[in-house]
């Protein structure tokens, strides 16, 4: 045998070995090795296919030298070699036709599970997803979509197996690991619980908000779970208090009886629990619907025009509650997140009994201390109707006005809040201007509320475009009346939100120049802060834009333009970029340009129309402002021609026709 023979036997014998060991790996038991051999196997025809053109277009372009001699004939080894790979090759090939037609079907039974699932027939969705899996062992959505149904049946064992699945198609499969994450909080693997959840960030650390949340829910149920745990011990110990909370429970449950038999027994059953231990017994042997769902107490909440004993039973409610969710987290959950009790909530806040109202108050005020009550509050109760009830405080004494308005300040500092009062805005307007309204008669006392509010409108106005003009010349009047407080922080922040809603109405402009608007940011320009001066030049750069008599005033209060020219110099671009705008709007005031002859003014824009600025407005603005002061004057158009600043605005048309 020749060295060639020798080296094509070789070549035969390790394709035979890989072959063998591929025939091997798409029979295995586990998917994912079955699929990579599929993969490697169409791999390998797709090479074969791309040798076989070439070999054809060889043959096409000098026959002479490839192929073989008419009289060679084909060893055993060679035929046996060509007859396998043509085997493996249909084999492949007929795989690959099988594949594609299960994956169809696998994506049908897919949806029909989906279906099912939505439609709470989580049976039937197994059933689906199963049949699936038949179809296609890799499809790592039907083992998350099954361990998911198995997590409603309560069937967590099952819904892990199908999670680890998953993970062998992808081990990156982030709703593998939530769904581990929450399987195993449910068995009350709270240390696996927790390492599921943090894979999730290491494989998408976006998510850091989201696996917050549920590391928080692991820490909360731990705890509630070592709470309970004590309680037990101190029921089988046979110590008084916790005795006593039981049998009064079991004596609350008493149906039909007189609603004084239940306010006397909550009263007493209120002033027992004093620590967590009875609290967790409350939660422990369903206090809270015991309470709720007693057809007597539930009458007097619904009753609208309360007696002086319905008004006694709603009241006691209210402090239970109070004394069975200070500082626990998980009674505060049981209460909340219950749809009847959340809705309840919302409503008695608004109630025209006094106590009931000041009760409802404390207690969602309580709730608010804790970052997961405030979650609670805004996740699961109607946040519309919670903030029309605050705004309703305004109308009552200053302490309950101060106390509702610090319960809304802690909300709004929420970053979920936020996301739904952006979301719902056309709703809540009425109550926000109400908010607004009634603040300004109180400066002193609301402040706080105030600062938050405009802070609020002033990220919304960033985030995204107005809802409609209604609301923002509604906002921009509102901030117009806060120009005159004595507050340097609430000015500023009315200013600011003024700076994003103002453009959105000729008509609010009007108003803000009848309101004098120009006076006070020009106030703001020679007083103010770097922060205050970005918002008014802003301002006035709108004003003068749509009017001649904002600029004739701009003039008036600043003759030579001396503070305007000034903030041209400054490293702020919004700031530079405005100040630009207004200055070219200035130029239209007869007399102006030539006054400023003698000055810089145009040696500045030409060096900021031709500057490399990040913010494309400060060349456009800088550029059209030397536009006006040469058109106004023509002395600074030879004075520009000198200069060669024809080449320069040339250059910064690019940046206006792209604006």
């Amino acid at each position: 045998m020749d060295a060639d023979q020798e080296k094509d036997l070789q070549k035969f014998l390790k394709n035979v070995d890989e072959i063998t060991n591929l025939i091997q790996e798409m029979n295995s038991d586990d998917p994912v090795v079955q699929q990579n051999a599929v993969l490697e196997t169409e791999k390998r025809l797709l090479l074969m296919e791309e040798d076989q053109e070439e070999d054809e277009c060889r043959t096409t372009l000098n026959k002479t030298v490839i192929s073989p001699p008419q009289t060679a004939v084909k060893s055993a080894e060679e035929v046996n070699s060509e007859a396998f790979l043509a085997s493996v090759e249909k084999d492949a090939k007929e795989r690959a036709k099988r594949r594609r037609e299960n994956k169809v079907l696998a994506d049908a039974l897919k949806d029909k599970g989906n279906e099912a699932f939505a439609e709470g027939n989580y049976e039937t969705a197994i059933l689906h997803y199963s049949e699936g899996l038949e179809k296609l062992k890799d499809v790592k959505v039907l083992y998350t979509n099954r361990a998911q149904a198995y997590m409603k049946l309560k069937n967590y064992e099952k819904a892990l197996v199908d999670c680890e699945w998953a993970l062998k198609c992808d081990e990156k499969c982030t709703k593998a690991y939530f769904h581990m994450g929450k399987a195993n909080l449910a068995l009350k693997n709270y240390s696996v619980s927790r390492e599921c959840y943090k894979k999730i960030l290491e494989i998408n650390p976006k998510l850091q908000t989201q696996v917050k949340d549920y590391l928080n829910q692991v820490d909360l149920q731990e705890k509630a779970d070592l709470q309970e745990k004590e309680a037990h011990e101190l029921l089988d110990s046979g110590k008084n208090t916790a005795v006593n909370t039981k049998n009064l429970l079991e004596t609350l449950s008493k149906p039909d009886q007189i609603p004084l038999f239940y306010a006397g027994g909550i009263e007493i059953l209120t002033e027992m629990i004093k620590e967590c231990t009875e609290q967790t017994l409350f939660r422990m042997h369903d206090g809270f619907s015991i309470i709720s769902d007693n057809e007597v107490i539930r009458r007097c909440f619904s009753t609208a025009g309360k007696d002086a004993i319905e008004e006694t039973v709603c009241v006691s409610v209210l402090k239970l509650w109070q004394a069975v969710c200070c500082g626990n987290e998980e009674n505060q959950r049981v209460l909340v997140m219950h749809p009847d009790r959340a809705r309840l909530l919302a409503t008695l806040l608004s109630s025209k009994v006094l106590a009931i109202r000041q009760q409802s108050l404390a207690l969602l005020l309580q709730l608010a201390q804790t970052e997961s009550g405030r979650s609670l509050i805004i996740s699961h109760l109607d946040l519309t109707r919670l903030l029309e009830a605050l705004v309703s405080f305004l109308d009552f004494s200053d302490k309950e006005a101060n106390t509702a308005m610090g319960l809304f300040t802690d909300l709004a500092l929420e970053e979920r809040f936020q996301v739904w009062f952006q979301a719902n805005l056309p709703g809540v307007l009425p109550a926000v201007t109400g908010v607004l309204a009634r603040c300004e008669e109180n400066v002193d006392l609301f402040r706080e509320v105030i600062y938050t509010l405009l802070g609020l409108m002033m990220n919304l106005c960033l985030q995204a475009p107005f809802v409609s003009e209604v609301w923002a010349v509604e906002v921009s009047r509102r901030c117009l009346s806060l120009l005159n407080s004595q507050d340097g922080g609430i000015l500023t922040r009315a200013a600011g939100v003024l700076s994003r809603t103002l453009s959105s109405s000729l008509k609010i402009v009007e108003e803000a120049l009848q309101a004098g608007v120009v006076k006070k940011m020009m106030k703001f320009l020679k007083t103010g802060g770097e922060t205050a001066s970005r918002y008014a030049v802003k301002i006035l750069a709108i004003c003068t834009n749509s009017y001649h008599e904002a600029r004739e005033e701009v003039i008036r209060l600043d003759k030579k333009l001396s503070i305007m020219m000034k903030l041209l110099s400054s490293e702020d671009e919004v700031l530079v970029g405005n100040a630009a705008l207004c200055l070219g709007n200035c130029m239209e005031v007869p007399n102006v340009a030539s006054s400023l002859l003698k000055t810089d003014l145009l040696q500045v824009l030409l060096r900021l129309a031709g500057s490399d600025t990040q913010k494309t407005a400060v060349q456009v603005n800088a550029g059209i402002a030397l536009g006006k002061l040469c058109t106004a004057e023509p002395r600074f158009a030879a004075q520009l021609r000198k200069l060669h600043g024809l080449e320069i605005l040339n250059s910064t048309m690019k940046y206006i026709s792209d604006s």
